[in-house]
């Protein structure tokens, strides 16, 4: 059994604890769980278990080489006594207090680890908030027990049992424990490593012994006069699984270009986090820690219907992480991946939804559009024929759903024919999208694509002279000449010369248009969504023309509806968020 299965297998324990806590929580009158950082914490803990499949390698794959290789004792027999076992869960704990508090004082540690600890509240659901880039570097901290000879099978169970023993202390509602507490972590000294406060700041690091902090000074006790504020000191303030993960990183690097000096530029990395060359504080600096600030939680808020819909989202997510995982061992790579993929894309699209970012019809149409990408990569007919035109019906309900550009305040300014334009352009692309999936109707596919495309060139181009998108439409041209060139000499046939010739130049033209808005003195708002769109759109189409009159491509399913659905979501995020400032301009 893989790690991925038994982490499925206890999933209902932890699911039906958190039930417990939550009850005992409303019943005492706390109300410290909230659904939007539950949600946020379990999204980062599947993402980091899907995120394993992957990673094993790193984590096992050199623990074993190194354990084959560099072991100065080799006696499998003894490491399966039970005496064995005990021996292996105690090394294993040293080793992860090690990294556990490596992971508070070096900043390229930190920014792996970090994300466990960005939630402000402090629940079982915090548990399972786990970083997905911690294998990077985190098994170098093992490999005194491959020197030591521990087997890798031995390894990993014992590294299961230290995670699995850390879940029951990440709550609120256990107090202190009297003797347990002197000897192994416990919810109380666990609440204490969480916390922000000065006196509190790195402290107990230990997995299941709390002894180790004992020996080497890095112990706290509760203190109830000192009630624990939980979060980083940085707050995050965000939902978002991929920016939690590569959000430190980024500042990491962003410090380290900015340094001067060669010397600060690597020591960004590799000193206590927080710590900033001079020149760069200097420059740019940042606010002082104020705890008073961090009691105030971040907690977007949630109408009825995004509840029932991030209810349903995460029980519908949950069961495609626990697919995944029970049957990743068995996939080949690239199916693997793909479906990695298409789950973060459902992850990061109820986040999203979740802070408002995106309506709940954008976040069903990119989840669709990941599903359709996916199954028809895999050749899964007759899902892709469910998801691909789904993801368009979810773009047309969006837009005819949305209050922006409907007003009678704004009207005037507005144009409403532009949101008729959008659903004329998403109605003909659906179109587009089921008649390519039928055989032989390549050029009915084609022209609903060119009428999408030419509401998207008037949607584009409404009040914006054509001399404004002269720099734009050359350098759009130029691409398109070089594409129609290339079909040309890959053999496009003399009947659909014309056709694509008029599709390149719609394209081109609509693309332009897009690149031009956005680069105006002041811009609508969301324009650089729709500019990326246009490029994307060129891409996808271009990726499509190849693959089917020049080359075939690997994946070419992957590629090119991938940038289509991206394309197409974009457009309609850009739009509505230009709808909505120019609405609320009007209104204030």
């Amino acid at each position: 059994m893989s790690p991925g299965q038994a982490i499925v297998l206890v999933t209902p324990v932890f699911l039906a604890l958190m039930a417990l806590e939550w009850a005992v929580d409303r019943a005492r009158g706390r109300h410290s769980i909230a659904l939007g950082d539950a949600i946020d914490s379990l999204n980062l803990g599947m993402l980091s278990q899907t995120s394993a499949v992957f990673t094993a390698l790193l984590r096992v794959g050199l623990y074993t080489l190194a354990w084959q290789h560099l072991a100065l004792w080799r006696h499998d027999a003894f490491w399966t006594t039970w005496y064995g076992w005990l021996l292996a869960l105690l090394l294993y704990d040293f080793c992860y207090y090690w990294l556990h508090r490596m992971g508070h004082e070096v900043a390229v540690l930190w920014a792996a680890h970090a994300v466990h600890h960005q939630s402000q509240r402090y629940n079982l659901s915090t548990a399972l908030r786990q970083t997905s880039s911690g294998a990077l570097l985190g098994w170098l901290f093992y490999l005194p027990m491959a020197l030591a000879g521990v087997p890798p099978l031995v390894f990993v169970v014992v590294g299961l049992v230290d995670l699995l023993y850390q879940f029951w202390v990440h709550t609120e509602q256990v107090g202190r424990l009297g003797w347990f507490d002197r000897w192994f972590c416990s919810p109380s000294n666990h609440r204490v490593h969480h916390a922000v406060n000065d006196d509190y700041l790195d402290r107990n690091y230990g997995g299941i012994l709390i002894v180790w902090d004992r020996l080497f000074g890095t112990f706290r006790e509760e203190d109830p006069r000192q009630p624990c504020v939980y979060g980083t000191r940085g707050l995050f303030n965000s939902w978002d699984p991929l920016w939690a993960n590569a959000g430190v990183y980024a500042s990491l690097a962003r410090d380290s270009w900015r340094a001067r000096a060669w010397g600060d530029k690597l020591r960004v990395w590799l000193k206590a986090p927080g710590w900033r060359p001079a020149d760069v504080a200097r420059n740019d600096p940042r606010p002082a820690f104020d705890l008073h600030a961090h009691r105030v939680l971040f907690a977007p808020p949630l109408t009825p219907a995004l509840r029932v819909f991030a209810g349903v989202q995460f029980a519908l997510l949950l069961g495609g992480v626990a697919l995944f995982l029970w049957q990743a061992d068995r996939l080949p790579a690239g199916p693997a991946a793909l479906w990695f993929a298409t789950l973060l894309v459902g992850q990061w699209a109820l986040a999203a939804a979740l802070q408002r970012r995106i309506a709940m019809g954008l976040a069903l149409m990119l989840q669709a559009g990941a599903l359709a990408t996916a199954t028809g990569a895999l050749g899964l007919a007759h899902w892709h024929w469910l998801f691909k035109p789904a993801a368009l019906v979810f773009a047309i309900v969006t837009v005819a759903a949305s209050p922006y550009g409907t007003r009678a305040a704004c009207r005037s300014d507005l144009k409403t024919p532009a949101r008729h334009l959008l659903l004329a352009a998403l109605a003909a692309s659906l179109a587009g999208d089921v008649l390519l999936m039928l055989p032989d109707l390549f050029l009915p596919g084609l022209a609903a694509f060119l009428l999408a495309h030419l509401c998207y060139l008037r949607l584009f181009g409404s009040g914006l002279p054509w001399r404004t998108a002269r720099g734009a439409l050359a350098a759009v041209g130029c691409v398109a000449l070089a594409v129609y060139a290339l079909l040309l000499l890959g053999g496009l046939p003399a009947a659909l010369r014309l056709p694509v010739a008029a599709y390149v130049l719609a394209i081109a033209l609509m693309a332009a248009r897009a690149l031009a808005r956005w680069r105006q003195p002041r811009a609508p708002e969301g324009s650089g969504a729709v500019a990326l769109s246009a490029v994307l759109f060129v891409l996808s189409d271009t990726l499509l023309a190849t693959h089917r009159f020049v080359q075939p491509l690997p994946w070419a399913q992957v590629w090119v509806l991938g940038s289509y659905f991206a394309a197409q979501a974009l457009i309609v995020h850009g739009m509505l968020r230009g709808w909505r400032a120019r609405s609320q301009a009007l209104t204030d």
